[in-house]
């Protein structure tokens, strides 16, 4: 399955950004998908994750409460809705597909070329 990712841009502190991953090519609905990001210098990391139902999601701690991850397999799409942007969440975010789970420490085999958010403080 190829993914592309799109929705970063520019938002002020507090503020609020989708994300959204587009798949093609592969059946959608048997991959769990996780997001993933990573800020200059430093190593990415895992943001959240969904079940290939979209039955069940799992976060990193510093976005609990804050991230939302959905998924709509009719369109094939994965989401990450972003609220109460801190500029630490400033970072490249890259959508991902794994056949095996959705938590940070599963394969993912497939993945989008990534999108930009920046943060204003």
């Amino acid at each position: 399955v190829q993914l592309q990712a799109s929705g970063g841009g520019l938002v002020q502190a507090g503020g609020s950004l989708r994300l959204s991953c587009a798949a093609s090519g592969g059946t959608f609905r048997s991959y769990n998908m996780g997001w993933f990001r990573q800020a200059p210098g430093k190593e990415r990391e895992f943001v959240g994750g969904i079940s290939w139902s979209g039955d069940s999601t799992y976060y990193a701690d510093s976005v609990k409460g804050r991230f939302t991850i959905s998924r709509d397999n009719a369109k094939k799409t994965v989401y990450l809705q972003m609220n109460s942007l801190k500029p630490e969440d400033a970072a490249v975010y890259y959508c991902a597909a794994s056949r095996s789970g959705y938590g940070p420490n599963w394969r993912y085999d497939n993945w989008g070329q990534g999108t930009q958010v920046t943060v204003s403080s």
